[in-house]
């Protein structure tokens, strides 16, 4: 209904959240379809700090969520729709599990996509936020726009820590820029955290399994008539995606 919600209490547990996610999951799949990969949100120390919460937290990606280079959107996706760059990595093989660093991350990982999210934050004013809260509202996964695929490589883990992740507007305003080490210290430890954290509750990463990173870049809220481009400076090719608002 794109409604805000509250009411939700400040002293949920971890393990209230995910089976609440998990329920919201399952409503959700009736339109969005099915199950194609996993976000994590919280990943950077600042925001973890804001909240409370001293690790990541984990949504789930449904098939319908995913849009191609170039959507339009309407301006009013959500309850509190917002958008921010992201990054996607898509699951090579299930060596990805046991994985433990981004060098041994890359070796399983079949293609590296530009992303832009858009998550819905759903909480009416005045609802307190946590990371069980935010892990409840399925970490606000709503919709994305996922660029072309590039092909990963050994000599790309360096690069992916030092790229300079740029988001501009139509006009080409720089509206935030922000270095690869903003996630985690690294963008592919996020892909570490989400196997572990998938492993507690008995599951794991597969092959195809397309996976969001998490934010670069502060919450931006969108406005009719706007276009953003985020750019992924010091990757090959510079490759980049696009999104508008209408």
């Amino acid at each position: 209904a794109k409604q805000p919600t509250s009411g939700l209490s400040k002293d949920m547990t971890i393990e209230e959240a995910s089976r609440i996610r998990d329920g919201l999951v399952s409503e959700l799949s009736a339109s969005q379809g099915k199950v194609v990969g996993y976000k994590a949100g919280l990943t950077n120390p600042a925001v973890q700090k804001r909240f409370g919460h001293n690790s990541p937290v984990r949504g789930v990606l449904l098939e319908k969520m995913l849009l191609d280079d170039g959507a339009e959107v309407p301006v009013k996706f959500g309850a509190i729709p917002f958008f921010e760059a992201d990054l996607v990595v898509v699951v090579k093989d299930e060596g990805i599990n046991q994985a433990k660093t981004p060098a041994e991350v890359i070796k399983h990982i079949a293609s590296i996509r530009p992303f832009i999210e858009l998550p819905d934050l759903v909480t009416a004013k005045g609802q307190p936020l946590s990371g069980p809260i935010i892990t409840s509202i399925n970490v606000g996964a709503r919709l994305g726009v996922l660029g072309k695929p590039v092909a990963p490589s050994p000599d790309m883990v360096d690069a992916l820590g030092k790229m300079m992740v740029v988001m501009r507007d139509q006009d080409g305003k720089e509206l935030a820029k922000v270095p690869g080490a903003a996630i985690l210290g690294h963008p592919l430890n996020a892909v570490v955290w989400l196997a572990e954290d998938l492993a507690k509750s008995g599951g794991k990463l597969r092959a195809g399994d397309i996976l969001s990173l998490g934010s670069f870049t502060p919450p931006n809220f969108p406005k009719p008539g706007m276009a953003v481009t985020v750019t992924y400076e010091g990757l090959p090719g510079n490759p980049s995606v696009s999104v508008r608002f209408k």
